[in-house]
């Protein structure tokens, strides 16, 4: 039984840490705290060298890492500096494993769930098709939450890959994210977006649901437990009501 869940802030994303503490308190049980970046509060000495093993290289190769002293001197940056990071993707479970090896040995029981929230993409490998596939969550201990993931990981709607393709074949080359976002009707989230507290808040209260009961998502799309592979489903899920499926709206309906 989770009896304290700690979130961490990002400082260098739209994401409100303390909007989701506050959401959560109307809906779970626990004890809820807000703490500090958890980079800053126990980035150890081997933390760069951990993240650089947990290097996507090939989003079709199942091998991750660069381990080579100028990406590990990378990391060492972008954990002292993190508005200068970006533009790499992790292997999530990898770096829950490295946050979890981080974390004070009293403080690694189930009891006291840990939810980073990052600045970081996050990706987990595809058995199924051989690749890897963005996230939004990891769930366990810890439940890292990327923000990039939010506005990456659902797929767009197929209007905004066809434009993509169109600037493709007129220039040569991919337009910023920024240009075809502007360009594109449709329901997705963008980067820096106003609603990304409101829609993280899911994820948090998903990484809670999980150690709780060790479902991992709802099934149901118009619930907050679940888990979207479109933006359009994750709007609906996240941002619309009603909240919860009935189901889980009877624990977690405020």
């Amino acid at each position: 039984m989770v009896e304290r869940l700690t979130l961490y802030r990002a400082p260098t994303t739209a994401c409100d840490v303390a909007g989701i503490a506050d959401w959560l308190e109307d809906r779970v049980t626990c004890e809820i705290e807000v703490r500090d970046r958890f980079l800053d509060l126990y980035g150890g000495e081997d933390l760069p060298e951990r993240f650089a093993e947990a290097r996507v290289l090939d989003p079709y190769d199942r091998e991750t890492g660069n381990t080579m002293l100028g990406t590990v001197r990378y990391e060492e940056r972008a954990l002292e500096e993190p508005e200068r990071a970006g533009g790499v993707l992790y292997d999530g479970l990898a770096v829950q494993r490295a946050l979890n090896d981080a974390l004070p040995a009293e403080e690694r029981e189930l009891s006291r769930l840990h939810v980073p929230v990052l600045d970081r993409a996050l990706a987990t490998w595809g058995d199924h098709d051989g690749r890897w596939h963005k996230r939004v969550n990891v769930l366990g201990q810890p439940a890292p939450i990327s923000v990039p993931g939010l506005y990456e990981a659902p797929a767009k709607p197929e209007a905004y890959y066809k434009e993509q393709q169109r600037h493709a074949m007129l220039s040569g080359d991919t337009p910023p994210r920024e240009v075809l976002e502007n360009e594109v009707e449709g329901e997705f989230l963008v980067n820096e977006d106003p609603r990304t507290t409101e829609a993280l808040a899911g994820y948090a209260l998903s990484a809670y649901h999980y150690l709780e009961t060790g479902e991992a998502f709802c099934e149901d799309p118009g619930c907050r437990l679940y888990n979207a592979h479109r933006q359009p489903e994750l709007i609906e899920a996240q941002l619309r009501e009603p909240e919860f499926c009935a189901r889980h709206a009877e624990s977690y309906e405020a």
